[in-house]
């Protein structure tokens, strides 16, 4: 595309499962990894963030951020998940 010159952000939410009347193993794959992708996310940008502001001394208002580990085990983690 060519340049407008004008300026955006895009934003991509990929937390949660969808739900549909019959799920297909490809979408339970799909949503699996838009899970594993938005974990990273929130353990690199959100917990991380925190933890150095807690080191560095900044005052700042903790941001709680949903952890779905749990989802996550469910399906990947060994001798656990499917």
């Amino acid at each position: 595309g060519g340049n407008s010159g004008s300026a955006f952000i895009g934003v991509l939410d990929i937390f949660g499962f969808e739900s549909f009347k019959v799920n297909s193993f490809e979408q339970l794959c799909i949503n699996y990894c838009n899970e594993a992708l938005q974990q990273q996310f929130n353990l690199f940008v959100l917990k991380n963030e925190q933890d150095e502001y807690e080191q560095e001394g900044i005052k700042w208002s903790f941001i709680s951020f949903p952890d779905n580990q749990d989802a996550l085990d469910l399906i990947w983690k060994k001798g656990y998940g499917i």
